[in-house]
């Protein structure tokens, strides 16, 4: 959580991006680039892409923003920053799996220093649009504050002057600084750098003058669990009708009540999780929560803003002592969709469904084209982010998003049939798998520091990551040279092979395994030749008798031939490949697939 100065961040994105095509770890190959088409308007504002980070560990620093950017977050809902910005936050304070917990509760960055990293953010992605997607300033993202976390602190003379300078940076020393930065870096490109000419790289520098001063004219208010519904509902009022914000407020699932909400938990086997009645008793109450939106959609109508929900805060459960340090953590994650999606359905059918609904809680890859097709957007992730493929995963969501047909209002009977829907589904089951975790047992040696987990698990140790990757990119000879250096039946082990490889493939975590088998018989199949002879001219006069040409048999033969020995091999039925050609049935392995290797 140090800050870099802007013009270190320049320098490291160019560098890098030069020598690798990746900026801040995120390869080209994830960067999000739309098909331009502005799909929502937020706040007055055009938003390209309803889906982002929620506020939590990636919307602190300007690198993280920048990361979620590129693979396609176009709303950016910042961490929530309150007047008490000097706190020791005890580590570790976030653990996930299956699910998420944290006890975090607030920005680790002094208030100015988060402003800081906001604007350093905000001037960068505009300089992304430009130079990465081509796209025109302004932007086509929207930046949300999140505060806290009562009304006596967003009035303090800090946070206030945080919301005015969120709301115009243009008084502001760093402002003109970071402009001149920019311009400076621009100015020291050369033609080519970028894919740009010169004509372009010059309209460029001229269109850097028109970033908005204004980074965010919306907030989402983070109150704390057990907040009483009136402080809720002045400081709402205060944000709309004082600051002249467009503003959410965020509710807690407790809303959902005690009984529901465990009946969710067990029904789903998260027996391990336990709830406390008083955390839904201390915490607002449904009828209280109904009046406030009601009354609050009102008020900021007649101040011409726009008032919605968030949709969910984190849920309170009792800590297991394993992980995390205290009493009480905050429950995110997949557990919490079902709970949240319940929550949103029987909230729009209590007060209708033209509000606003912003959503985040266990969104993912599985879920959010069905959130967005209700018409609940925008939608934010944050637990989904800490998984393997962190960032990358905003570019799957992205592309999955691009294709849903988006509502003017929410669909109220959509959302139902969801709510009831998610109940049913095996999608949001506790998974034994996912909790064990994908892990290599063995110690990694000092400068070796990673190695697939599949290959490990792999009787024989192919180098699956490389062969997997040849197949996608259509290198079917390369990728069966690579399998047949350790496995010389590729077609059978194609169809029958155990996989150990898929139970523990790190994709696991991210929504499925790799089909991993599937991939070896995808190159044994569109391979151009169909076996790979040493390169060696290795010959001696050394005969070996290989009793038994089953598949033992037949691989054992192949490495030895492949050394230059000479092989007999002897077989008691009338054709080779043993229990494979002549027990296992051929709705299981055909005959042809089994000869492709003998041959």
């Amino acid at each position: 959580m140090r800050p870099i100065p802007f013009s270190k961040l320049l320098q490291w994105f160019k560098s890098e991006y030069q020598r690798d095509g990746s900026i801040f770890g995120i390869r080209k190959e994830n960067f999000y680039f739309s098909n331009g088409e502005i799909s929502k308007i937020f706040f007055g504002n055009k938003c390209e892409n309803p889906i982002g980070p929620a506020a939590g560990p990636h919307t602190q620093m300007t690198q993280n923003i920048a990361a979620s950017f590129l693979c396609g977050a176009r709303f950016i809902e910042l961490k929530t920053v309150q007047i008490i910005d000097q706190l020791e936050i005890e580590k570790p304070c976030i653990h996930v799996k299956n699910e998420g917990y944290n006890i975090e509760w607030s920005q680790e960055l002094l208030l100015d220093q988060s402003f800081d990293e906001y604007l350093k953010a905000w001037i960068l992605l505009h300089l992304f649009n430009r130079l990465i997607f081509k796209k025109s300033i302004p932007g086509n993202f929207i930046f949300n504050m999140s505060v806290g976390y009562d009304l006596a602190g967003i009035k303090s003379d800090g946070m206030q002057k945080f919301i005015d300078n969120m709301m115009n940076a243009q008084g502001t020393e760093q402002f003109d600084i970071y402009k001149n930065q920019i311009h400076n870096f621009l100015n020291e490109l050369k033609p080519g750098e970028f894919d740009l000419s010169q004509d372009e790289l010059n309209l460029i520098i001229n269109e850097l003058d028109s970033i908005p001063s204004q980074i965010s004219n919306s907030v989402t208010l983070s109150t704390m669990h057990g907040c009483p519904p009136d402080e809720i509902e002045k400081i709402a009022k205060y944000l709309i009708g004082e600051k002249r914000l467009n503003t959410y407020i965020k509710l807690n699932p407790t809303l959902l009540g005690f009984e529901t909400t465990k009946k969710i938990i067990s029904d789903n086997g998260y027996n391990h999780i336990k709830i406390s009645e008083d955390s839904f008793t201390s915490d607002l109450q449904f009828t209280d929560a109904v009046g406030i939106i009601t009354r609050l959609k009102d008020y900021a109508e007649h101040h011409k803003l726009e008032f919605g929900i968030k949709l969910s805060n984190t849920l309170p459960v009792v800590s297991d002592g394993k992980n995390l340090s205290g009493n009480e953590m905050y429950l995110s994650g997949k557990i919490l969709f079902p709970i949240t999606i319940n929550l949103a359905a029987k909230l729009i059918k209590e007060i209708g469904n033209n509000i606003p609904v912003s959503f985040s809680g266990g969104a993912d890859a599985g879920n959010i084209d069905k959130l967005i097709s209700c018409g609940i957007m925008p939608v934010t992730l944050v637990t989904d982010l800490l998984k393997p493929g962190g960032y990358s995963r905003l570019k799957q969501l992205s592309e999955i998003v691009s294709q849903v047909e988006i509502p003017e209002n929410i669909d109220q009977t959509k959302l139902g049939e969801l709510a009831i829907n998610v109940l049913k589904s095996k999608e949001y089951k506790f998974d034994e798998i996912v909790e064990k975790g994908v892990i290599v047992e063995k110690p990694l040696e000092l400068f070796d520091c990673f190695i697939a987990p599949c290959k490990t698990a792999c009787p024989i140790e192919q180098d699956i990551p490389k062969y997997l990757r040849l197949v996608e990119i259509g290198k079917y000879d390369e990728a069966l040279k690579i399998i047949m250096d350790k496995n010389p039946l590729p077609n059978i082990t194609g169809y029958i092979c155990d996989h150990q490889c898929q139970f523990n493939c790190s994709r696991i975590e991210y929504d499925y395994t790799v089909e991993i088998r599937e991939f070896k018989k995808i190159a044994a199949e569109h391979s151009s030749h169909k076996s790979v002879k040493s390169n060696s001219n290795i010959k001696n006069d050394i005969k070996v008798a290989v009793i038994g040409a089953g598949p033992s048999g037949l691989a054992f033969a192949h490495f030895l031939a492949r050394e230059g020995f000479q092989i007999d091999l002897y077989e008691k039925e009338k054709s080779a490949g043993g229990v494979v050609q002549n027990l296992i049935p051929q709705f299981r392995i055909p005959a042809q697939v089994v000869e492709r290797d003998i041959d």
